[in-house]
This record gives structure tokens, C-alpha cells and sequence, in this order.
């Protein structure tokens, strides 16, 4: 009754394996060549400094705000899977409300793009 569903169970025991044998392994087969930069916590963006360096106490937003962009414009591609699954069930209704939803990210990307978002300079 379940032998369907052997090659699954099979596929994420394998899975499984590899990942263990993958972190018990990693620490005798990688090399150990340690430097000061290795053991420092690991922060990604701009380097922590005492004082800000531009515009006298501001700090620099232009990483932070890529990221908004970026999440803005995933999340657009997430609204439109699923029009394009059942384009053919939603009809003329369905096409209309899709161009009306690609226009208004449309103004928004060229409202970024004039204010310069877009830009890395």
C-alpha cells in the first residue's frame, strides 16, 4: 500500500546521509588555517566605526534601501505565479486586473528610478 511512496522515503534518507556525513566530515577533511579575520564575528555591510564618516552623523542608507527594492519587486514576481497558472481560467477579467497591477509597479519602479534609487554611486 505505501511502495509509491518508497523513492520519497528513499530520496530524503539519502538527503539526510549526506548532510550528516557533510558536517561530520567538514571538520577533519577542511583545512585549519586560522587568521584573525576568521575568528572575527562575521557582519555583513558597512564596517562598524566609532563615528559616522558622511554628512556629520548620518550614516549611508543606500544598502538598506536596495534591499527594500529588491524585497518590493520579489514580492511583485509572487503575485504573479499565480496569474500565470491560471491565465486561462481567469479569462479577459484576469487580464485586465494583471495590466492594472503591472502599471502601478510600473509607476512605482519609475518613481524609484527618477528619485535615483536606482543609482550606485
Amino acid at each position: 500500500m505505501l511502495d509509491p511512496y518508497l523513492p520519497l522515503v528513499l530520496m530524503f534518507a539519502l538527503a539526510g546521509a549526506f548532510a550528516l556525513f557533510s558536517v561530520t566530515a567538514a571538520p577533519y577533511i577542511g583545512p585549519r588555517r586560522y587568521n584573525r579575520a576568521k575568528l572575527d564575528a562575521y557582519e555583513c555591510g558597512i564596517e562598524p566605526s566609532p563615528q559616522p564618516v558622511v554628512g556629520g552623523g548620518r550614516m549611508p542608507v543606500a544598502y538598506y534601501l536596495t534591499a527594500m527594492l529588491f524585497i518590493l519587486f520579489d514580492i511583485e514576481m509572487v503575485f504573479l505565479y499565480p496569474f500565470a497558472v491560471s491565465a486561462d481560467a481567469l479569462g479577459l477579467f484576469g487580464l485586465v486586473e494583471i495590466v492594472l497591477f503591472i502599471v502601478t509597479v510600473g509607476f512605482a519602479y519609475v518613481y524609484v528610478w527618477r528619485r535615483g534609487g536606482l543609482d550606485w554611486n
